[in-house]
């Protein structure tokens, strides 16, 4: 069923789509989106599993549970509907079909839209306007934040979503099929919802966090890579390669520190460091320390480096694409 030439193509077109239309606010609207369907089912499962208190053991259990009746039912579901494309149309379509499948679960444009929504906001509207916009796209407390601090959020939440939101959906796409990329957003939305460290979460999330650790580990050291080779050439890309390398692994996450360390190193800036959560300062370290505070210019020139990772890395898939053909 996986043909790994129809899925090349495949991968293209829903980059392409992706690039041009996003997912239509107006179906969004209508219909929601396949994301925001497994949150909904997480959610009710959440609510009915994660009962407290429950010993260590049973939480882990329990949480290994909702995390098979999330994934399996959406790779069953992706199965078929590639089966269906595979068995069911002439091969020249099935690229087409299924690059319309894919391009849902691809977040390049939904991504720049967000993030170019803080640089705009914080430079022309403000600093309250700039704390309001990065709020959409951040888990951390923003009220506190300075401008840099609103700067900083905004560049590491494009650095880790572009492991988590492009690179990883579409590795596994061509690794897997349809069912990897299904999988592999269910398994991501999983982690994002229920997948941390705080009482309620730390044995109820475990599954998902580290399923999800492992499938973006890949990805994630991809993200590095390509953000550095796009990072102007000489000191600027060998400075990425630097901070993704040596702050990486210092990260609170065995995989955002990668992409993060490589946006800072390529703009010789510095992210992470402490940052509040649920009322609490985290003391962690700066990626690419070296480097001076973020400021509000600093989100553009991340978002072209971004866009020029995206083009670098379509770029490959059209290569890949045309060796295939000959």
């Amino acid at each position: 069923m996986f043909d790994g030439q129809v899925t090349l193509w495949a991968a293209l077109i829903a980059c392409f789509l992706d690039a041009l239309w996003g997912y239509p606010q107006a179906l969004f609207r209508r219909i929601g989106h396949p994301v925001t369907w497994v949150g909904t089912l997480i959610a009710f499962l959440e609510a009915r599993l994660n009962t407290q208190p429950v010993p260590e053991k049973k939480g882990r259990r329990r949480g290994m549970l909702c995390l098979a009746a999330i994934i399996v039912p959406a790779g069953i579901f992706a199965s078929l509907v590639e089966w269906g494309i595979v068995h069911r149309f002439p091969i020249v379509v099935r690229p087409v079909l299924l690059g319309f499948c894919a391009a849902p679960f691809i977040a390049q444009k939904s991504l720049w839209r967000h993030v170019s929504d803080v640089a705009q906001a914080l430079p022309h509207h403000g600093l309250a306007a700039g704390r309001r916009a990065v709020s959409h796209i951040v888990g951390r407390d923003v009220s506190a934040l300075n401008e840099s601090g609103v700067a900083r959020a905004a560049i590491e939440s494009l650095a880790e979503n572009f492991s988590d939101g492009v690179i990883a959906p579409l590795f596994w796409f061509l690794m897997a099929g349809l069912p990897g990329l299904v999988v592999y957003k269910a398994l991501n939305t999983a982690d994002s919802m229920i997948g941390h460290l705080n009482a309620r979460y730390r044995d109820f999330g475990r599954a998902a966090a580290l399923t999800d650790d492992v499938m973006n580990a890949i990805p994630a050291r991809l993200t590095a890579i390509l953000m550095a080779l796009v990072a102007g050439g000489g000191a600027a890309s060998w400075r990425a390669l630097q901070a993704a390398w040596r702050d990486g692994p210092r990260h609170r996450s065995f995989n955002a520190g990668w992409p993060e360390g490589a946006m800072a190193g390529a703009l010789n800036i510095r992210l992470a460091g402490p940052r509040c959560y649920d009322g609490l300062m985290t003391d962690d370290p700066f990626l690419n320390p070296a480097g001076r505070h973020p400021a509000a210019h600093d989100i553009t020139r991340a978002l072209r480096l971004y866009v020029r990772a995206c083009v670098l890395f379509v770029t490959i898939i059209g290569l890949l694409c045309t060796a295939a053909t000959r």
